[in-house]
């Protein structure tokens, strides 16, 4: 089957899904399947024969236009596979932002917003601070302020037994010397 790409109006993706899909029923189309990947706003992808496609967009609400050429499966896979790589800045921590309206300029992270997955950043090169609230996925970091818990060396087991070695003795004036 082939995948076509429906122009939508931005936030009305999900309306034009449903509408499209009680089309679909009522008309008994061959339409497999009616897609929305959230990141990317204002499309809407159809898999099914173009005639059908076509029919089940005519005249639905919300809908500015049909692309012409369909897309293959690996042009639009990028945007349903889950992302597990997540950036993670603490306060304090300078970041470059790489997409939106600020994109190329640098800042501090100034608060962390863990359920929305959004930071709050004060931008440097600015002549007054502009707090920007931007989410996560769109930055990159640049300078940890401390490094991270889990960044920071574990001692080794052979440290650790040195450490205890070396353990302070109330009977000696000094702490004694490992024994190597």
């Amino acid at each position: 089957m082939t995948i076509y790409t429906v122009r939508t109006t931005a936030g009305r993706e999900l309306i034009v899904i449903d509408m499209i899909n009680n089309r679909v029923r009522a008309d008994n189309l061959r339409v497999k399947s009616i897609s929305h990947p959230g990141e990317l706003k204002g499309y809407v992808f159809i898999e099914g024969p173009e005639g059908d496609v076509r029919k089940s967009v005519q005249g639905v609400m919300h809908i500015k236009g049909f692309i012409e050429k369909p897309v293959t499966l690996p042009e639009i896979q990028q945007f349903f596979e889950t992302k597990n790589v997540k950036i993670t800045v603490s306060e304090g921590d300078i970041v470059e932002i790489v997409g939106g309206p600020f994109k190329g300029e640098k800042g501090r992270v100034q608060r962390i917003d863990k359920v929305k997955d959004e930071v709050t950043v004060e931008l440097l090169e600015a002549s007054i601070p502009i707090p920007v609230t931007i989410s996560v996925e769109l930055l990159k970091l640049i300078k940890r302020d401390k490094p991270a818990p889990e960044e920071q060396a574990k001692p080794t087991q052979r440290e650790q037994e040195e450490k205890k070695e070396r353990a302070y003795n109330p009977f000696e004036d000094e702490p004694s010397e490992p024994k190597d």
